[in-house]
């Protein structure tokens, strides 16, 4: 059997591996073992995202009930592929005997050798990548919203969201120079506070518009913009690559499980509320961002001025996956700081080219998070049980496997269509 082939090979590279994994910047120095609290705020920062203010305008087009009945059985179905990539690594610690498997990218080389690393390479550029350009659509957009009136006059043969992500660009340009996380933490920490607090502050404002206007509301959309709706949550609720490096800082791993479950649980509550809510308040009027259906208020520009701040400093942590990747493939492993502005450039492109936030967050979660959070858990978990599971378990994983793929395929196409059609 081609694992059992791999099995020695890969076991003597990850005891002493001749090149730095995708995760050796993070996982260089030993951790102090984190707590369950500490797991649990750990993990909700890990998932917790911009996806979430892409979820009021998709359950405008799914309807609130349906969105969130499809939000809470993502929530489910990505609690259970995080367990399998658990389950898989201490299947192959334990019982056969490999050496420490740090990452998503380590256990896709211990189970199908040099692709299963490069599959799970390509995802996590494509997944990590395309958050930022989400991050520079709400920026530009949110800016471009806020002081339109008064640049509008200014004439630079820009449209105001070219205008302000050009502006931004010379800044994420030094940011992105940083060579090591280390001096990124604080602007992190800063982050998801800003964050938290600016999500609290606009589910408020959205019950106190709500009981004033009360707008028609729809509970069910249909199944035609089901695939639309599962591609923005299963963005959203991306986090499965941090799962193994939380998972070995856990001080009590038999209680990782519960941890988890109860997280997700929490924030699968958050992100329904958020997005009922902002649907609620503002019906059929609801915008892909929703911050930009408040007025021009004091605390609703403080708000989205810290939104943007938050996302602002959280790129270049959300790009450094990127470049660990593809230094390590093309510079073996040295900082290059070129192909890191270049990189940058591309992302900036990308997102000038992209009319709509929450379609692109669809689009990244359709073709890429699915693949990232169902499909290969699922592959590589029955790669590695199925000569003791049951035709249960076998069956089970062929059909998240296979669930994955048609949503990916499908999801990708219907995503696709929905930024290309043209806008009212």
């Amino acid at each position: 059997m081609g694992f059992d082939k791999e099995a020695s090979s890969s076991s003597l590279v990850l005891k002493v591996p001749p090149f730095p994994r995708e995760d050796t910047p993070l996982l260089a120095k030993p951790r102090k073992l984190s707590s369950q609290s500490k797991t649990f705020a750990n993990v909700f920062i890990a998932i917790v995202g911009s996806g979430v203010l892409g979820l009021p305008y998709t359950f405008k087009k799914t309807g609130w009930v349906f969105g969130s009945l499809m939000l809470f059985s993502v929530a489910l179905l990505t609690y259970h592929c995080m367990m399998l990539l658990v389950h898989t690594r201490r299947k192959l610690e334990s019982t056969l005997g490999f050496s420490k498997i740090n990452s998503f990218g380590d256990l896709g080389f211990t189970v199908c050798g040099p692709l299963g690393r490069f599959s799970v390479d390509v995802m996590i550029v494509l997944a990590q990548a395309g958050f930022c350009v989400s991050y520079l659509i709400f920026i530009a957009t949110t800016l471009a919203f806020l002081f339109n009136y008064e640049y509008s006059s200014w004439d630079f043969g820009l449209s105001p969201k070219s205008l302000f992500l050009w502006a931004c660009f010379p800044f994420q340009l030094g940011l992105n120079s940083i060579p090591t996380l280390t001096h990124l933490a604080p602007l992190s920490i800063f982050a998801d506070v800003v964050d938290l607090g600016a999500m609290g502050v606009v589910m408020v404002e959205d019950v106190m518009i709500f009981l004033q206007n009360r707008p028609a509301l729809e509970a069910f959309g249909g199944l035609s913009v089901f695939l639309y709706g599962v591609g923005v949550a299963v963005y959203a609720f991306e986090g499965v690559g941090m799962v193994l490096p939380l998972e070995s800082e856990a001080k009590d791993k038999d209680k990782f499980g519960k941890v988890l479950g109860l997280c997700m649980t929490f924030i699968s509550l958050l992100y329904g509320g958020f997005g009922a809510l902002g649907y609620f308040a503002f019906g059929d009027e609801t915008k892909d961002i929703i911050t930009t259906n408040f007025g021009q208020g004091l605390i609703s520009i403080l708000v989205q001025l810290g939104l943007c701040v938050n996302l602002f400093f959280t790129m270049p942590l959300m790009m450094n996956p990127v470049y660990e990747v593809v230094e390590r493939r093309f510079c073996d492993s040295r900082f290059c700081l070129w192909l890191r502005w270049a990189m940058v450039l591309v992302v900036s492109l990308v997102a000038l080219l992209v009319p709509n936030f929450a379609d692109f967050l669809s689009l990244v979660g359709s073709s890429v998070c699915v693949v990232l959070g169902f499909v290969l858990p699922a592959l590589f978990h029955l790669l590695v049980f199925k000569e003791e599971m049951g035709w249960k378990g076998i069956v089970l994983d062929g059909c998240v496997l296979v669930l994955g793929v048609v949503i990916a395929v499908t999801g990708t196409w219907s995503s696709l269509m929905e930024i290309l059609a043209p806008k009212a």
